[in-house]
């Protein structure tokens, strides 16, 4: 897999380097690369209990990226997924240590403990005072004698954090830590496993498949699950997570493992506080990439019990601004429309033939959905079947709140529908569509005329002309013939359709922005849906 790396030997050193010039100033590092990387507070004084914490790399932001103050005092960094030496832990120790004392948090793995650990006597016999505690919070294995510490060690530095910087000694900020490992759990889930720099991707999750308590170093979780959606891959997560929370409100950190988008992470959110331990839940802190596994597509929730110590600790402001803040959860705020947006809603009227037909074309077009998205993704951004499926379903949940018995006011109602319910240009043309219609209905015109109508209307405002590459090109000819039938309106429809197949230079639309060779030989797909709304309606 292609990725934005020189080398595998220099990628931890260069992208310490590219997150240190970019930090203003805040952040240094120690002389002794490539074995020693160390991370470190520029402004640090050593007046106060240091926070020292790290291990492996490829889990970005963490954990140099929470180095700052009310946070870390030093990140030690080893490689890609390999702990640091015990010189590097060693050097961070000594860097940032005065006579308060250090804390290390460690992560639950054989490589940090030893390494850490090793580090901390020989720091000792310099004389300081240091103390160590190991993040255990993974509980996707119940029986593991050995928990792993993921993605709830960055609360363990939030709220120790906010100790050390308000001034507390080792013993306090020491057992605050180990109050949060005693009480912190968590539980991750991916769709794929993650591509270690310069190597392929291991594709061990097969389609339709998820894998529920891998750990942040792409080992094997505990076992693969059928996927369906977010609703049930979040619900199975909470339902795990379940069993092992105390009564009372709780903190939750949801973290994208790396490769979620920001859209999905935000649906994952709405899933976690509308899951059954959602009423559990009082503050929440992200959804954000926080502890990643390079660019696992996943995400992990890490659930910590509040009492107002924590409370405080998790609010006290910090510098780094990879950390996304604690924020309380609420209700959605619905504001009304402005005035002049509320919808006018339609008398509804009966008529059970144009109900079914109506019906039948909603049917026709969100069926069409993955079509016409394979269709669009050859020159567009894949989505015209979505588009026009939605839009569908809005319609066909809206028909017996329609007037059906005024073809002039159906149009209208149709058109508000569309305005409201289709996104894109698509739906902005279509609402013009059927609006102007009803507005000729209105003055006179019968059915097709109106229709005609419409097509003029937004060809006047959409600029969509006959060779354009559009819904046009099929449309314009269907109505044309439509005064002899369904039958040779649908012959002219599918003519005009494939007609685009050669058009290899679109001006409208964003196939527009596409080269001739990704056209060629691929109708539009706007110009296909309406082809086969007319050879549907023609075949009765």
């Amino acid at each position: 897999m292609t990725q934005f790396i020189n080398t595998r030997d220099t990628v931890v050193t260069e992208a310490i380097d590219g997150l240190l010039r970019a930090a203003g100033g805040r952040l240094g590092r120690l002389d002794g690369y490539p074995h020693i990387k160390v991370v470190l507070r520029t402004d640090w004084n050593r007046d106060r209990v240091a926070l020292v914490s790290g291990g492996g790399s490829g889990h970005e932001p963490a954990h140099a990226g929470f180095v700052g103050q009310g946070m870390l005092a030093a990140a030690v960094c080893g490689d890609v997924f390999a702990s640091p030496s015990v010189d590097a832990v060693l050097a961070g120790i000594l860097a940032v240590t005065g006579p308060a004392g250090c804390l290390l948090i460690v992560k639950n793995y054989t490589g940090d403990r030893l390494n850490f650990g090793l580090a901390a006597e020989r720091a000792r016999a310099f004389g300081l005072k240091v103390a160590m505690v190991i993040v255990d919070d993974d509980v996707a294995l119940p029986d593991l004698p050995q928990p792993r510490g993921v993605a709830g060690t960055l609360l363990v530095h939030k709220i120790a954090g906010a100790l050390a910087e308000d001034g507390a000694d080792l013993d306090t900020v020491a057992a605050a830590a180990q109050g949060v490992i005693d009480g912190v759990v968590s539980l991750g889930m991916s769709l794929s496993t993650c591509t270690l720099p310069g190597a392929a991707r291991e594709d061990r999750i097969p389609a339709g498949m998820a894998e529920l308590g891998l750990g942040i170093h792409g080992e094997a979780g505990v076992e693969q699950v059928p996927f369906a959606d977010a609703r049930g891959a979040m619900g199975m997560v909470a339902d795990r997570l379940a069993g092992h929370l105390d009564a009372g409100p709780h903190v939750a950190l949801l973290n994208n493992l790396g490769g979620a988008t920001p859209l999905e992470m935000s649906v994952l959110a709405e899933e976690l506080l509308a899951s059954g331990i959602g009423t559990q839940i009082e503050s929440l802190v992200g959804p954000g990439a926080l502890m990643t596994s390079l660019d696992m597509r996943g995400f992990s929730v890490s659930l910590l019990p509040l009492d107002d110590a924590r409370r405080a600790a998790l609010a006290a402001p910090v510098a780094p601004a990879a950390w996304p803040g604690c924020n309380p959860v609420s209700a959605v705020d619905v504001r009304p429309l402005p005035d002049g947006l509320v919808p006018i809603k339609p008398m509804p009227s009966a008529d059970p033939a144009r109900r079914a037909y109506l019906a039948k074309c909603c049917s026709l077009f969100m069926g069409m959905e993955s079509d016409l998205n394979a269709l669009d993704a050859k020159s567009g951004d894949g989505d015209t079947g979505s588009t026009l499926a939605g839009a569908a379903r809005a319609l066909d949940a809206a028909l017996d709140r329609l007037p059906l018995a005024d073809l002039t006011q159906l149009y209208r109602a149709i058109g508000l529908e569309l305005s409201q319910t289709m996104g894109g240009s698509s739906g902005v043309l279509l609402a013009i569509f059927f609006t102007a219609a009803g507005d000729a209905a209105a003055s006179g015109h019968g059915p097709v005329a109106a229709l005609r109508a419409g097509l003029d209307r937004v060809q006047q405002v959409g600029g969509a002309n006959p060779g354009d590459r559009t819904m046009v090109d099929a449309l314009m000819p269907a109505l044309d013939a439509l005064d002899d039938g369904y039958g040779p309106a649908a012959a002219a429809a599918r003519a005009g359709a494939d007609r685009t197949a050669t058009i290899t230079r679109a001006k409208a639309g964003r196939a527009s922005y596409v080269g001739a060779d990704k056209l060629a030989g691929h109708n539009d797909p706007g110009a296909e849906a309406v082809a086969r709304l007319f050879e549907m309606l023609a075949a009765g």
